[in-house]
């Protein structure tokens, strides 16, 4: 069975990059088993609706603004699945979740850039998800949850987001790391691993400095679907966990 993951993508400019954090992708991507199927999960495609991508061919989606102009020539042509499209419709529905086929939006950077580092030949078909920061947080685990049956037709489900993101906070001088951030961080670890769902369900209450290092919450929703897809196993396993800019986290989370 495949695995699930949690990936960060960190800012844009990790496409350009080459790090610690970049390398180990890099392996990660060497060391799976090679996927049927990709299902991503972006923070950075929101809507009302669960919306599941049924393009036949990507474009490459820059969203963002300010970084260097070699990104804006990056490109990943990644293609899509129609059968696998139908599968993942299948599964929400049957799950009593609403959703859509979209046949118009192409890859944005949360999904490109994490993809472009575990597989950089864009060789395996990619069925993109949308995220709804409005859901309750049981509702996001339960989305994932539909989708676990995918695992085991050598499918690999990614939720790419971020668990610490304030782009607000960030010192893009900064050689250090912020207490807040790393004290979010660890009661997630501890959470995750004992996969204590009600605390998990409630982190925005619960958590330590949880208003700062989620102001908002779609790049954390992309940890619950994928952590949700993980549900009949519950075994979490952290493989990385780093920053940038002072409290920018850079984590891979495995859920077996």
């Amino acid at each position: 069975m495949m695995p699930s993951f949690f990936i960060a993508h960190g800012a844009p400019s990790l496409a350009l990059e080459e790090n610690v954090y970049t390398e180990f992708l890099q392996k990660l991507g060497q060391e799976l088993q090679k996927p049927r199927a990709i299902v991503l999960f972006s923070a950075h495609w929101e809507s009302a609706t669960q919306l599941v991508s049924s393009s036949a061919q990507y474009e490459t989606i820059y969203d963002f603004g300010g970084f260097q102009p070699e990104l804006y020539q990056i490109k990943y042509p990644a293609h899509g699945h129609a059968e696998i499209t139908a599968d993942v419709l299948r599964l929400l529905e049957e799950a009593g979740i609403p959703a859509e086929a979209d046949s118009v939006r192409g890859l944005d950077h949360g999904a490109w850039v994490v993809l472009r580092l575990l597989y950089p030949n864009a060789d395996i078909p990619v069925i993109a998800l949308s995220v709804n920061r409005y859901l309750t947080n049981e509702q996001q685990y339960q989305i994932g949850q539909a989708l676990a049956a995918l695992r085991e037709q050598d499918i690999l489900v990614i939720g790419s987001g971020g668990t610490v993101h304030n782009l607000r906070q960030l010192n893009w001088e900064s050689n250090s790391v912020d207490s807040w951030a790393m004290e979010f961080d660890q009661w997630l670890e501890d959470k995750l691993v004992q996969w204590d769902t009600e605390a998990l369900f409630a982190y925005d209450k619960v958590a330590p400095s949880a208003r700062a290092a989620v102001p908002t919450p779609e790049h954390f929703v992309p940890l619950l679907l994928a952590m949700g897809a993980g549900d009949q196993t519950r075994k979490a396993s952290l493989l990385f966990k780093a920053y940038q800019y002072g409290n920018l986290s850079l984590s891979c989370w495995k859920f077996e």
